[in-house]
């Protein structure tokens, strides 16, 4: 996802489910940026990223992004928008608060992953699509078998595929510029690498790149 962003030193960064800060502090780095801002679901989450001296909002991305309109050159999702169930909200929201140019990266789950279509044929389910609030169930293979999500709103609630997470997007008003797959089960990272130029459909992962289109 870092490689997918661009450095745009100065630029207003917006990450949206901030955690405790960690990768948004790396993805400022990248963009070569001191002016973020965060927003995050869960209060101590919230507080560990202050503590990395982000100014984080406490919000739910189910409503509105608790910031102006045009007000952000980047704006990052990493993980989260599987996490959101009005997903529609949150890509107009998104669109509203970019400026015009500005662009938003947006990583999730591939529903179409190599993993998830082996599980299927199975009769298993798929490891990121979650049937339960409570416990993870459905896949053997899965190491999470068994126990309880790490903390409130870790449930997905939506899967994408590119082409659906693409055409979404531009319902939104934001305009694909690029979109990647990364990682590919069961290949540790430098192998996964080679195999999803081979096969650029079916990896782990989705990091797409899309634009509010006007100009900045």
């Amino acid at each position: 996802m870092l490689a997918a962003l661009p450095t745009a030193p100065g630029a207003a960064l917006l990450d949206l489910g901030t955690h405790d800060g960690c990768f948004t502090t790396r993805v400022a780095q990248r963009v070569g940026t001191s002016r973020v801002m965060g927003v995050e679901l869960l209060p101590h989450h919230a507080a560990a990223a202050r503590s990395r001296g982000i100014d984080v909002r406490e919000g739910d991305l189910n409503h509105s992004i608790p910031f102006p309109s045009d007000s952000y050159d980047l704006v990052n999702a990493n993980q989260v928008i599987e996490h959101v169930q009005r997903t529609d909200r949150m890509l107009a929201e998104i669109r509203r608060v970019l400026r015009p140019g500005g662009l938003a990266c947006i990583s999730t789950n591939n529903l179409a992953s190599l993993h998830n279509l082996a599980s299927l044929a199975l009769g298993w389910q798929p490891m990121p699509a979650h049937v339960s609030d409570d416990v993870i169930v459905g896949n053997p293979a899965n190491p999470e078998k068994g126990q309880g999500h790490e903390d409130a709103g870790r449930t997905h609630l939506r899967l994408f595929t590119a082409r659906a997470l693409t055409e979404l997007c531009e319902y939104h008003g934001l305009r694909a510029v690029s979109m990647r797959t990364v990682g590919f089960y069961p290949f540790p990272p430098w192998a996964a690498k080679l195999v999803n130029r081979v096969d650029p459909l079916h990896g782990a992962f989705l990091v797409g790149v899309f634009e509010r289109p006007g100009s900045s």
